[in-house]
């Protein structure tokens, strides 16, 4: 929209079916989303209006809501999903806090996608490999690069905690501040887009892949939750002597309870589940446990009044939106139903049958259509949505022969 029409107030409309469409860019039955197909408006919020630093000419990025033209929030939108959420946490007197880290790789760019990605040349003139995980220096190559995100982030006001050389090669990862909830979602998506963007301007290609190389640990979107009193500010998680209450219980509870139906929207891409077939860095299971990085949700060492549930389900590539939702929804449902959690494990440990997730999108996929809770947390025309774009996806992969089947198939009797 040119800014002249932005600053008169244009409303600016979008057909409803374009919220569902899927990630090859075409869409499920209009059965799914108003066989009319008829327009949504989308209403900038004013707290989400970014000018571009690294855009020329400038540019502005604003953040919008897909509303029905009758005023009420589409039960499409994701991040109007995230907002309901949020009100029956503050009709319960509560408000939900979060932070995201994010993990991604920086590549070379990748012009044939038939070719496995590659690390960039860095000012060194070599190609990372894979001896950098925690290394002061280990961005130093990709200096010029990462001088300009950090710059964009404080042009945009994204505040960061720390940065970091992750266990991949040429892959790192950014702990956002905690905050609002649905301030942290719109920074998540935020940050993502600028990557994109500033990699392009250097020749190099970021990837949020959950698993975008073989024999290396996948890209995670940890969300780490607590919970405060909306009157007090303090964390309800926490008593007066510091010791866990029975809501940080039940919040764990609600999680387990739901971690298994609401897997399809933490792991959304076939691409999701490559990344979960390593059990330690990325946990596929609803246990939990104290600072134990192989269970799905863990209790990181803090204080008491930083006490926080780590959900280490999803990954880079989920819609931080709906991840964010999905997973404070399911913690307000462990507290309103007051649900016990297991008992915490340590160590190693096998997982339960009770408490293992589905291990493919096609299994996710069956286990959300049963799923009568998602319908009532999310609305059924949203779970049918969602179900039936993400199936064009599925069908979309099924319907291609990959190489491995042809190295490894083609000589079989």
């Amino acid at each position: 929209m040119t800014a002249e029409g932005f600053l008169e107030g244009r409303r600016l409309q979008m057909a409803r079916g374009v919220l569902l469409q899927c990630i090859m860019g075409g869409y499920p039955p209009a059965r799914f989303y108003g066989s009319d197909d008829s327009d949504l408006a989308l209403v900038p919020d004013p707290a989400q209006i970014h000018h571009l630093p690294w855009s020329k000419p400038p540019r502005a990025f604003a953040i919008c809501d897909a509303d029905e033209l009758t005023g009420e929030s589409s039960n499409l939108s994701t991040r109007g999903q995230l907002k309901k959420v949020i009100q029956r946490y503050a009709a319960a007197g509560l408000t939900p806090v979060v932070a995201t880290e994010l993990e991604f790789f920086v590549f070379a760019a990748n012009v044939d996608p038939t070719q496995p990605f590659q690390p960039p040349v860095g000012l060194d003139g070599r190609r990372e490999d894979g001896q950098s995980a925690f290394s002061v220096s280990s961005n130093n190559g990709l200096r010029p690069f990462f001088n300009e995100v950090y710059e964009c982030m404080a042009a945009l006001g994204l505040p960061r905690d720390t940065f970091m050389h992750e266990m991949g090669v040429s892959q790192f990862e950014i702990n956002l501040l905690h905050g609002d909830a649905l301030l942290l979602a719109d920074q998540t998506f935020l940050f993502k887009h600028l990557l994109k963007e500033v990699a392009l301007k250097h020749g190099l290609s970021v990837v949020c892949m959950a698993k975008p190389l073989a024999h290396t640990p996948g890209n995670s979107m940890h969300i780490h939750q607590s919970i405060v009193d909306s009157g007090t500010g303090l964390n309800v998680f926490s008593d007066e002597t510091g010791q866990p209450t029975a809501a940080f219980r039940h919040f764990i509870a609600g999680q387990q309870a739901c971690m298994a139906d609401f897997t399809a929207l933490f792991a959304p891409n076939v691409n999701s589940y490559q990344r979960l077939c390593h059990p330690y860095a990325s946990p596929n299971n609803a246990c939990w446990s104290h600072d134990n990085r192989a269970a799905g949700l863990r209790i990181p060492a803090s204080s008491p009044v930083a006490r926080r549930v780590e959900n280490r389900l999803p990954g880079a590539d989920a819609n931080p939106y709906l991840a964010i939702a999905a997973s404070l929804a399911a913690g307000l449902y462990g507290i309103e139903q007051k649900l016990e959690p297991s008992e915490p494990i340590q160590g190693e440990f096998k997982v339960p049958d009770n408490l293992s997730l589905p291990c493919t999108l096609h299994a996710a996929l069956e286990r959300l259509n049963r799923s009568q809770l998602a319908k009532e947390l999310f609305g059924t025309e949203f779970i049918e949505g969602y179900i039936a774009s993400k199936t064009m996806e599925l069908t979309s992969f099924l319907d291609e022969i990959t190489p491995w089947e042809r190295r490894v198939l083609a000589a079989q009797a």
